[in-house]
């Protein structure tokens, strides 16, 4: 059932409650809220527990400006992609073992183009080690009563005890938003180049498509569905919505700009906030797997019945325009880092020369479907 947290008694707000309150049958979880305040315009099995998957990246982001706030590194300090990173599935960038790139442009590649090896490079060299950053990642968790989530890798790859809820990622935006604004622009990346000419898009249609747009991630492996959380700012008000579980890129798109763009239509109040809304619903402890839904001939026939004869996503909000532009590139590559090593993984490297941690090993837990599936991690149609 849809939770509506709107003041009552504005009746300039009633047409806009009913419009929040239509939406599509057995919808999964969601929640809209102000990034300022903490109100909570509306949630639907807010305390699910979901897999991540790239959504996974916001938390690694967040652990990594914390350490830069505690003086271990700076947005300068080398990122070194060991064997371990190197070995990670797509979504990623590719660069060799031994490549070495700052800080700054290994979050702008972690999270513009949702790169797999970065943000384990990531991990490694600010945790020394991935199942220490994964620690660091959950203590973090805690901190912020991210009661329901549980973290084991920086990139999101499936693990079945790597998982969330929608509210504690909308805790975790907020902390983002509000502890880090200096950071703000990793997050509304709408592309990458790596020579000038080199193109590589991101994955949020929402940035150029919905007025106001400013971010914030994507995320997808078959046993979570299509993730994004959507963060836009009008007026000097910021709102976010997250969206988790759809079937297609687009309908996670559609969900959370039809979220954002009823939000901004009022100016009502809400009672309910991130910390005290109360716990509701079933089977809160297990994680739902969307893998035979989304992954299956019948999700392949749901993407291209999605798609117009150019191949391009067919956006259904009114929210949602155009994009009647090029992408705006930022430019990213290799080396320049002059700031301080992470001593973490300093020395471990200087020991060993690299992470002493077993390569892990891609290992999907079932057999790989018949039909065509996007690259774990994130969608591959922007």
């Amino acid at each position: 059932m849809r939770h509506l947290a709107f003041s009552k008694g504005l009746f300039a707000g009633l047409a806009t409650l009913c419009a929040l309150t239509a939406g599509p049958a057995g919808a999964n979880p969601s929640i809209l809220f102000d990034v300022r305040t903490g109100q909570v315009l509306e949630h639907e099995d807010a305390f699910k527990r979901w897999h991540p998957a790239s959504l996974t990246k916001l938390m690694t982001a967040y652990v990594a400006f914390r350490a830069v706030q505690a003086g271990e590194l700076t947005l300068q300090s080398p990122i070194k992609i060991t064997k371990i990173s190197a070995a990670e599935p797509p979504s990623k960038m590719g660069y060799k073992p031994g490549s070495v790139m700052t800080l700054d442009n290994a979050l702008k590649m972690m999270l513009g183009k949702s790169a797999n090896d970065i943000a384990a490079a990531i991990g490694e060299n600010v945790g020394g080690t991935l199942p220490a950053f994964a620690d660091r990642m959950n203590a973090e968790a805690r901190r912020l009563g991210m009661t329901g989530s549980h973290f084991t890798n920086p990139n999101g790859l499936h693990d079945p005890e790597n998982y969330t809820t929608a509210l504690d990622l909308a805790l975790l935006v907020r902390a983002i938003r509000l502890d880090f604004p200096q950071y703000a622009s990793y997050f509304s990346i709408e592309g990458l180049t790596t020579n000038g000419k080199n193109r590589i898009h991101g994955y949020n249609p929402l940035l150029g498509r919905f007025a106001g747009a400013d971010g914030m991630k994507t995320g997808f492996v078959c046993a979570s569905g299509y993730n994004l959380v959507g963060t836009a700012t009008r007026d000097g008000r910021t709102l976010a919505a997250v969206v988790l579980g759809a079937r297609t890129p687009w309908g996670r798109a559609d969900r959370a700009a039809d979220l954002l763009g009823q939000g901004f239509s009022t100016s009502a109040s809400a009672n309910a906030t991130l910390t005290n809304l109360q716990p509701y619903g079933e089977n809160l402890t297990t994680p739902t797997d969307m893998r035979d839904i989304v992954c299956s001939k019948q999700g392949a026939s749901e993407r291209s019945d999605g798609l117009d004869a150019q191949g391009k996503p067919k956006f259904k909000s009114p929210y949602m325009a155009e994009l009647n532009r090029d992408l705006r590139l930022v430019r990213v590559g290799l080396g320049g880092a002059t700031g301080p090593a992470p001593a973490a993984f300093a020395a471990i490297d200087a020991k060993n020369n690299q992470a002493n941690v077993p390569i892990p090993t891609w290992r999907p837990d079932r057999p790989a479907p018949s039909a065509p599936v996007p690259a774990q991690g994130d969608a591959t149609h922007q």
